[in-house]
Formats: C-alpha cells, structure tokens, sequence
C-alpha cells in the first residue's frame, strides 16, 4: 500500500516536471522567433526526448546568447564610435570603377552595413601551403610595428610551433604581437605552448572561452572561425588556412590539405585590421584607441587605384548574416557561371533553392567538395545534399584525398571570392567568419584557373546505388544540418 502511494508519488511529481519542462521549453523557443519548421522540430524532440534533446540544445542549440552578444556588441560600437571619422578622412578619395553586374553586387554588401569596395595596391593568392608559410614569414620578419593574428585553429606542432618561434623572434625586436585564438579550435595550444611568447612581451587571448555554466555548454556555437593576420595596418592575409601540419606538403607530404589564401596590401587590409580588434577587445585584450595610435595600426590610404576588394564579416552578433545575403544575391545573378569549392556543403533551403533556379536559367553551376571530409557526419550528410543538387543539373565533383578545405566562389567575370565560411549553417550563422570579394578580372581568372586545375583531378559525384543502410545513415546525418 505505502509502495503504491510512493510510487504515485514520484509518478506525479515526474509528470509535472515533464510538463514544466515542455511548456518552457515551448515559451523559450517561440520567444526566439526562429523558422517555424526549426522551432517546431525543437518542439517535437523536448516532448518526444526530452532529457536527451535538452542536453543537445545547451550543447549545440541555436540560442541567442543574448549577453555574449551583447558584450560583443559593445566592444564592436565603442570601436566604431572612436576610429569611424578617422577613417572616413583617411580614405582613398578614388574609388573603383566596377562593372554594373559587380556594382549591383557591391551594393549589397555596403547596404548591409560592410563598407564599399577600396583599392588594394597588390593582391596574392597563395593556394599551396609552403607558399602561404613561406609569405607569412617574410612578412612578419619585415613587420616594423605590430603583427596581429586571429585564427580558429592553431595547433602546437611543427607549423604552429614554427610561426609562435618567429613571433617570438618579432617581439623581442620590440614589435607589438597580438594573438587571438579561438578556445575550442585552438585548445591544444594551452598556456605553457604559449609561455616563450608571453615572456617576449607577446599578448594572447582566447576567444569565447568553455565556462562551467549554462551559457558555457554552448561551446559549439559563437567560435571565431577566420583566419586573419594584419602587420603595420597595411599587409593582410586571410582565407581558409589554419596553422597547422596539415598545411604543409613539406610537414604532411601527399596529405597536405587543398586549400586557398589570399595575401592583401593596402587600404582593404584596414576593414581586417577592425575585425581584429573587435575580437581581441571582446575577449579581453586592451587597446589604446586615441587618435595617434589609430593612424598607427590604421595608416591613411594611398591614392594608388589597384585592385578593386570588398571585405565582409558575419557572425551570430548580426542577424543580417551578410556573407550568406551576398552569395544568395551573386548566385542569384549569375548569367553564365558559378563555380564554387567547399569543404562543407550543407546548404539552407534558401541556398539549395538559388543553385537549383540558377541551373534552371541556364548558368553552369559547379561544386567541388572533399571525396572524404575530416568529419564523417558531415560528409555523410553532404552526399544527401551532393545527391540532389545532381538530379537538378549541378556538376558536383569529388576532391582527394587529400583533403580539400578551399572555400572559394566564382561568378562569371563579375566576382571571385576568397572567404573562411563553409557552405554551411554553422559558418552563415553561428560562426564569426570572413571573406574578401574580388572585382578584379585577373584575379577572378585565377581562382576560375585554379578551380579547372582541381576539377580536373577530381571525379564526378555519383549517387551511392544499393547501399541501403548507408543511405539510411546518411539520411539520419543529414537532421543535424541545422547544427553542422
């Protein structure tokens, strides 16, 4: 009697905690305002599996991380506020004279808030690994003021080890260095990696550290995803390469990554050198920002028309998510082509709908992605989405091995893109990221060269026929899109 009246007990008391559980799990979700099929898939999966769905919604769900972005956003405007009419005096008064397809294009950008189109006297794209060490080198060597980095992943082996030894070199020559890493791409790299550098008067900060609270457990949302190295205010790199031994043939041989970097000099490296600092602010890091040290990392542009390059950002601080608007809007006005390498392709409705319509109008679109990626689940879920952009007439090829971790996009001759953002959700809304748009016709013939080169070696995307079980996994893999 008394076991069964226990047993009622706890009955009720789990079936009001379930019931708590829903109906605020159900207020939270609607309070966000997302997608009605992503709240209502959330909604389905607290009432179905409700301790298993919770742990992953803190782990990788889409909240807002309202204070984060807050704090994020105050450092963002404290910056604005005292370096924005320097550099609107400070700029080249010519601006570039683009084509209207690049204009239209241009314009999007702008309207969402990234700055114009400004001239770099000279830009670099340094598509092997060796290349890109060996230009970064010579560059820090020569850097005379500062050398600032940001990068998702830095890892403490031969290359990561290589690059932190040279930038030791660099601050004992008094030159400023300062480093942002992000906490989970870069957390092999601990203090005592980082220790010869700090006793050379380096700085390092890591982004968004994992904090032993609720907000904590959302680790793997809001990392900072670029790749971003700016020396004097005046040279800058960024693109998809991170700094570690799968860059290098010489440290990885056959299994070096395929992957693209670009090498910019001049006034665009300027819009680099603000992102940085909004990071380096916002994880803590101090920055004197009087009018004199400005001009010092942020040196007055010289009137020398070059090569035409817009630099955008997004992030999950900016519901606008300017870098997923600008592809939609070049795929979307293409005429001829769109060529595009991704090492991550899980495409959004609206993405997998403007690739689809593009074909329909008779622009020749190309995919390249990984034959094997360096996440099973993703590759798993990428054939899926591989499968179906075939069926509606987009030529997707296979890359590797090795791997390929480029992130490039070309329309016609309008547009060629260099960026660190997957094709992806997690890059278009979750990650901080950043790409540089090419108006320059050399440059875009580049990038469509270098594409034909790893084309060439790939192999056409073929749907898996007969495999049921793997079709199924895939399929499963593919209901995490939203996170991946």
């Amino acid at each position: 009697m008394v076991l069964d009246f226990l047993s009622e007990h706890y009955l009720k008391l789990i079936l009001a905690a379930y019931f708590i559980w829903v109906v605020g799990a159900v207020w939270t979700l609607l309070l966000q305002r997302r997608p009605a099929a992503a709240t209502l898939s959330w909604i389905f999966a607290f009432v179905a599996l409700p301790f298993i769905s919770g742990i992953y919604y803190m782990v990788f769900g889409p909240r807002r991380l309202h204070r984060r972005r807050l704090r994020y956003s105050l450092a963002r405007r404290s910056i604005a506020g005292q370096i924005q009419e320097y550099i609107r005096g400070s700029a080249c008064k010519t601006k570039p004279r683009l084509s209207p397809e690049a204009d239209a294009l241009a314009k999007v950008v702008s309207r969402l808030g990234q700055g114009d189109p400004t001239f770099a006297n000279s830009v670099k794209l340094l598509d092997t690994g060796d290349t890109y060490i060996s230009s970064l080198e010579r560059a820090m060597t020569a850097a005379q003021h500062h050398v600032h980095c940001e990068y998702y992943i830095w890892e403490p082996d031969s290359v990561g080890t290589r690059i932190r030894d040279l930038l030791t070199t660099t601050a004992l020559r008094g030159v400023e260095v300062r480093i942002v890493v992000d906490a989970v791409g870069s957390r092999a790299a601990n203090d005592h990696f980082w220790k010869p550098l700090v006793d050379a008067g380096g700085e390092v900060h890591h982004f968004n550290p994992l904090r032993l609270s609720a907000g904590g457990l959302n680790f793997a949302n809001f990392r900072t995803h670029r790749k971003i190295v700016v020396i004097d205010g005046s040279v800058g790199f960024m693109g998809g390469k991170n700094l570690h031994d799968p860059v290098s043939a010489t440290t990885s041989g056959k299994g070096a990554w395929r992957d693209m970097h670009t090498r910019i000099d001049g006034e665009p490296v300027r819009r680099l050198q603000r992102l940085f600092i909004e990071n380096w602010t916002y994880s803590g890091g101090k920055f004197v920002l009087d009018l004199d040290n400005v001009k010092r990392y942020m040196p007055e542009a010289r009137e020398c028309p070059g090569k035409a390059v817009q630099i955008l950002a997004s992030g999950p601080d900016d519901d606008r998510y300017s870098i997923h608007a600008f592809i939609l809007a070049s795929i979307s006005t293409a005429r001829h082509r769109v060529w595009i390498t991704t090492p991550y392709f899980i495409p959004d409705e609206p993405l997998e709908f403007a690739l689809k319509i593009a074909v329909l109008r008779g622009v020749d679109v190309q995919i390249i992605v990984p034959h094997e990626g360096d996440s099973k689940l993703v590759t798993a879920a990428s054939r899926t989405y591989c499968d179906a952009m075939g069926e509606a007439g987009v030529h997707v090829f296979e890359f590797g091995p090795p791997m390929l971790h480029a992130k490039t996009m070309i329309v016609d001759d309008t547009l060629g893109m260099v960026g660190t953002a997957n094709m992806d959700n997690r890059s278009f809304r979750l990650n901080f990221e950043v790409a540089a748009a090419f108006y320059d016709k050399d440059v875009i013939d580049q990038l469509a060269q270098t594409f034909a080169e790893d084309r060439a070696v790939a192999r056409h995307h073929k749907r898996r026929r007969g495999a049921k079980l793997s079709a199924l996994l895939e399929s499963v893999a593919r209901l995490t899109s939203p996170v991946l």
